[in-house]
């Protein structure tokens, strides 16, 4: 496995609209391999996901992983996961105001509004198709990483500008209140 390089805002690999995953590709030892190192980089640099595009690949797959993560230690978990051409779709119109972070906008938080519960399909790193909901905190994180296959930062989503902040002054000032929406939202919704 190799770490891989991740792209920082401003690079044009982050606002191509990645293109989709053949079957045969998908089972070819390279993008096995590819798909290791995507988890790889992730782990290494403390990710909650990692799309493939961050990693200089505009490719549609992306990793997800939240293992008591320190830098959002108020998420609940996801099991590792790979998704390959995701499609998401969202399931009513209810939403929640995440605070995100981004390993391609280093230093950086601000609230995005994200759909409460959508629906994921997509294929597994086998090919295996995948077809569930997620919801609450977790399906923010989905929506994050899904994103990112589209060309679009969680900072283009921020509507009030005024809660961009720094991970130190996140900490300080706004942690504490972010983890009391994190326990409403996983109440009404669940993870």
């Amino acid at each position: 496995m190799t770490l891989r390089k991740i792209a920082q805002i401003g690079h044009p690999v982050l606002r191509q609209r990645a293109r989709e995953v053949s079957p045969e590709e998908l089972a070819s030892d390279s993008m096995q391999a590819f798909i290791d190192d995507l988890v790889e980089t992730m782990h290494d640099a403390n990710g909650a996901g990692l799309a493939a595009i961050q990693i200089h690949e505009p490719i549609r797959v992306c990793a997800l992983e939240v293992k008591d993560n320190p830098r959002y230690p108020y998420k609940p978990n996801i099991p590792l996961t790979i998704l390959v051409n995701p499609v998401l779709t969202p399931i009513g119109d209810d939403t929640f105001e995440n605070y995100e972070g981004c390993l391609s906008v280093p230093d950086l938080r601000g609230v995005v509004r994200r759909h409460a519960q959508i629906r994921v399909q997509a294929l597994d790193r086998h090919g295996a198709p995948l077809d569930y909901v997620a919801r609450g905190i977790t399906a923010g994180t989905y929506q994050h990483e899904c994103d990112h296959l589209d060309g679009v930062l969680f900072v283009d989503r921020v509507e009030d500008p005024t809660t961009l902040c720094t991970w130190k002054e996140f900490g300080r000032h706004r942690e504490e209140g972010f983890k009391q929406t994190v326990a409403e939202v996983v109440e009404r919704w669940g993870s």
